[in-house]
């Protein structure tokens, strides 16, 4: 921040703001050196980074066919699908799949391998929460606690048009970071040099990462200051943690009632001290 003094500078980087009112989640995804680290670590199989890790994912799409009676032509749509590995899975047992996500680079890379693959899936690229259409799905999906990213107001857009794509006796699978996740983080910052192993730009920065927590609402924000050369930028990652009765609520105002708790996509039993649980949700109030 050039001609900025160091205090003003630093205050700036403990700037404590307001629950949800900064936005960079385009930044993050669609920067060209960040997406393209993003990307690798949804292509490495054994990591839970972006992605789930690759075995994971495969003994999610095994569970998730029988657990919702998907048979061969049924429809699903994946919000957030990144570069396809849940909508591939899906894809090979004779779904109909639509995936849905702004990376561009993630999209771009699920089109080229489907069509290598000979797999007919439907990838669009746009913002989910703008996303609109009049086909009706047996699944609507959306992993890897995205849910728990949005704002409230954003929530409450997904969920009216989750209600509104659901087939009759369609369901909604989703995961999100519960109290736990919430109860064991702690306020911090950190400031290195490359921080994150170079993940935030190509050339040399400095990077802070400071966490905050916001006891009120249980939500967590980890806010990233890089500092390069030549500018200085700021990622805002906010995480909402539910209780159960709080992502019960949230579904009830959409006339939407959840069916089953679950410990994960994998249809692994719910574990109330887990950092993550998972929900199975269809039309309809409690």
């Amino acid at each position: 921040m050039k001609g900025v003094p160091l205090f003003e500078f630093l205050q700036e980087v403990s700037r404590r703001p307001d629950p949800f009112s900064e936005s960079t989640a385009r930044d993050l995804w669609n920067d060209p050196h960040t997406a393209e680290r993003m990307l690798a670590y949804h292509l490495d199989s054994a990591v839970d980074v972006a992605s789930r890790n690759h075995d994971f994912i495969s003994r999610s799409a095994e569970w998730i066919v029988p657990r919702f009676e998907l048979a061969p032509g049924a429809c699903v749509v994946d919000f957030g699908c990144g570069p396809g590995l849940y909508a591939e899975r899906l894809s090979q047992f004779g779904l109909r799949v639509t995936g849905i996500d702004f990376s561009s680079k993630s999209i771009r890379y699920a089109r080229e391998r489907s069509e290598r693959e000979g797999l007919d899936i439907e990838y669009i690229e746009a913002d989910y929460l703008d996303f609109a259409t009049d086909r009706r799905f047996d699944l609507v999906m959306m992993i890897m606690c995205d849910f728990c990213a949005l704002s409230p107001r954003q929530r409450a857009v997904m969920l009216e048009k989750f209600r509104s794509m659901l087939a009759p006796r369609g369901a909604i699978l989703l995961d999100v970071y519960g109290v736990p996740m919430f109860e064991e983080q702690k306020e911090s910052i950190t400031c290195s040099p490359n921080l994150m192993d170079g993940f935030w730009a190509d050339a040399e920065y400095y990077g802070f990462k400071q966490t905050f927590k916001y006891e009120d609402v249980r939500l967590l924000l980890d806010k990233y200051t890089i500092v390069e050369r030549a500018r200085t930028r700021w990622i805002y990652n906010w995480l909402q943690c539910f209780t159960p009765q709080s992502l019960e609520n949230e579904f009830a105002e959409h006339e939407l009632q959840i069916a089953e708790y679950i410990g994960n996509v994998a249809g692994d039993s719910y574990d109330p001290e887990a950092t993550e649980f998972a929900a199975v949700a269809v039309s309809g109030s409690p």
